[in-house]
């Protein structure tokens, strides 16, 4: 889907407009993102696909504001994200936004429910609320036994779960995966992908993946392919 809603219809949960970025870099420039314009709808469970160097990553640092437009339009949820200063876009992020990495990312001397807990700390809510969410959020994700484990204690599918669990920490509207199973053999990589489908399926979440793989891209219902720095097919 892209372009823009007719008059009449809703926002999408994400809109790019003509999004580009480049850097500089000993003077040159390098344009990484040419010209995006995309749209994604609340629910949607989409898998961004290209090669090395398409710019797939940048387009996802951009969809999860970690980084800005060089120029364009990026909204999300109905609001221009280059007008917000730096702590509203944090605000935003922390709230609107669950993110999964390949590499996990998990604090290696906090147990496994203190690091779905992390990202919580940064909202307003009531500690006993986040504990109880948090261990409703490893009882989903099939670790409740293991909530008090440190990471070392656990397997990388284990890892990766308790990594699903603290992207739903502040019950974002959508969830951002970077290569989730770029680290884990192919059935830890069907586990995971499962529960990301699930997640989409049973919580409305809107869902969007990064990867290379064919496999992992086959549970998205949207395949968008990034060539060159331009969506080449949504």
């Amino acid at each position: 889907m892209t372009g823009q809603a007719s008059s009449g219809e809703s926002e999408p949960l994400i809109r790019l407009t003509d999004v580009t970025r480049s850097y500089v870099m000993g003077g040159v420039t390098n344009t990484v993102l040419a010209g995006v314009t995309l749209d994604v709808a609340a629910g949607e469970f989409a898998a961004i696909m290209g090669p090395s160097g398409s710019g797939k990553s940048t387009l996802l640092h951009i969809l999860g504001l970690l980084d800005r437009p060089s120029s364009g339009s990026y909204r999300l949820r109905g609001r221009e994200t280059g007008e917000l200063s730096d702590d509203a876009l944090s605000h935003l992020r922390n709230q609107a936004i669950g993110f999964v990495f390949q590499s996990f990312y998990l604090i290696p001397y906090a147990t496994a429910l203190d690091n779905v807990l992390l990202p919580g700390l940064y909202s307003d809510a009531p500690r006993a609320a986040l504990v109880r969410r948090a261990g409703e959020l490893l009882d989903k994700v099939g670790l409740t036994s293991q909530a008090r484990h440190k990471p070392s204690q656990l397997s990388g599918g284990q890892q990766q779960r308790v990594a699903l669990a603290r992207s739903l920490i502040n019950d974002p509207d959508l969830i951002l995966a970077d290569e989730p199973t770029g680290q884990l053999d192919s059935a830890t990589s069907r586990e995971i992908m499962e529960l990301l489908a699930a997640i989409n399926r049973d919580a409305g979440k809107t869902v969007i993946v990064v990867t290379h793989d064919p496999d992992t891209a086959a549970y998205a219902r949207r395949q968008i392919l990034v060539t060159d720095g331009r969506v080449a097919r949504s």
